[in-house]
């Protein structure tokens, strides 16, 4: 569950890399929509949050090479801002005018497919996802085992940490288990004679979902816990794992090692925290606002309890799928096929359209293959930090997308920055949110 400048969803930022002339082309205007008429050209549209700047411009590229090279099937492209983009899905769809092919943030997959909104992909190109995909994203492209659609942007999470700060402190390098990390945030974090911190040794913040719910469900993954249900009727985080987790980040905070209030965004980039957990877009971010300094910025797998536990951290994304409204779902099929698995030829080899633009805006996807050509020999390119999220491609878990998914989030959200202001304790939030969410996935949607 992903938070940033969207909000509730995942971002990204550009990454320089050098991509094939055809998926930067400028154009891109509506396609003639036809008469009616025999002959006519079938026009596909595509609703995505892709509205401006780098997205729209990544998303032009593709759609004109479409449909220049293709007569029998045009794609038109209509975007929202993303926090506009699932209520515009609804509420097209209830008015009988939903788009031909979405693009949904993955956490809302469950309401859709419940909302009758979204249609199974075909045996041949569940196949092929199942086939070219990692585990990951494909459970997040899937609901209760049905594949509905194509991974687009994927997000892992990981540990970022400034080396320069962890060096001054007497630490060699980056935490491990839980018992380093804490041991490192508390050794770290600095204040000055009057008592206010200079640096955070570990950044809580309650500035969006990034920072508060996807680096608490990607130390609860690590711990081996689940947010959701396996059978996706309750939450399991009022659990051994949960409580180790909201234990340890109110130890943070209750030493002065964390102060939710901060930007950590703003506060890590001028070196006033030593470590936070995020997803892997802040890299291209971070290097534009740190210039030289990004050199100090270090990346590492998320913590785990202890020594010798089997990695796990989160994974968020968004997935291209076909609307049960629409009246050309084998042409709106074979557009996402060419998008999806279609290659393109890049510098080191070859990857398909999808990776290629997910890469220009500093994102990743699941196509673990793609990613290493992509980001050049040994999957990092020019920036080491990028191989630990390629890695957690392998080992990371897919956030709950069952009905309901959205407003859990929103109710884990307000129940974790409770506890971490003081508001609650660790036991009232955890209380809180078992009612809370247990209430809301389980309703009839």
């Amino acid at each position: 569950m992903r938070g940033s400048r969207r909000g509730t969803g995942p971002s990204r930022r550009h990454l320089a890399l050098a991509l094939p002339a055809a998926l930067l082309a400028s154009g891109c205007a509506a396609p003639h929509r036809g008469s009616g008429r025999p002959g006519d050209p079938v026009v596909l549209t595509l609703l995505s949050h892709y509205a401006s700047g780098e997205l729209k411009e990544a998303l032009r590229g593709p759609v004109d090479e479409w449909n220049a090279t293709h007569d029998r099937v045009k794609v038109a492209t209509t975007a929202v801002e993303f926090s506009d983009l699932l209520t515009t899905v609804m509420v097209r769809q209830a008015a009988g005018q939903g788009a031909d092919i979405l693009h949904p943030y993955c956490l809302w997959n469950g309401q859709l497919v419940r909302a009758g909104v979204l249609r199974p992909a075909p045996p041949e190109h569940a196949e092929e996802i199942r086939r070219g995909y990692g585990r990951a994203a494909v459970g997040a492209a899937s609901v209760d085992g049905t594949v509905y659609g194509y991974p687009t942007e994927v997000q892992t999470y990981a540990l970022y940490y400034n080396k320069r700060l962890l060096r001054a402190a007497g630490v060699d390098g980056p935490p491990r288990t839980w018992r380093e990390l804490e041991d490192t945030a508390y050794r770290t974090t600095r204040r000055d004679r009057y008592g206010n911190t200079l640096v955070q040794g570990f950044g809580l913040s309650t500035y969006d979902d990034s920072t508060t719910v996807g680096q608490t469900l990607a130390l609860l993954n690590a711990a081996g816990g689940t947010f959701v249900s396996a059978d996706g009727r309750g939450t399991d985080i009022d659990s051994p794992a949960g409580r180790a987790v909201f234990g340890l980040e109110h130890r943070l905070v209750a030493e002065g090692a964390s102060d939710p209030g901060v930007n950590v965004y703003r506060a890590f980039a001028s070196g006033r925290v030593a470590m936070v957990v995020s997803a892997g877009w802040w890299s291209g971010t971070l290097r534009t606002l740190m210039g030289r300094d990004y050199r100090d910025v270090g990346v590492a797998p998320v913590p785990v309890p202890r020594a010798g536990d089997r990695r796990a951290t989160l994974c968020t994304g968004f997935m291209l799928g076909v609307n049960t409204a629409s009246r050309h779902p084998r042409e709106a099929w074979e557009f996402l096929r060419w998008l999806n698995t279609g290659r393109v030829t890049v510098k080191g080899g070859a990857a398909t359209r999808m990776s290629a633009l997910q890469v220009s805006v500093g994102s990743l996807t699941g196509r673990a293959d793609d990613m290493r050509t992509l980001l050049g020999a040994g999957g990092s390119g020019r920036d080491p930090n990028l191989r630990p999220f390629l890695d957690a491609l392998g080992y990371a878990v897919p956030e709950p997308n069952v009905p309901g998914a959205q407003r859990a989030k929103s109710l884990l959200r307000t129940n974790i920055e409770a506890m971490w202001t003081g508001q609650q304790s660790v036991d009232q939030a955890l209380r809180t949110i078992r009612r809370q969410v247990d209430q809301e996935v389980s309703r009839a949607w």
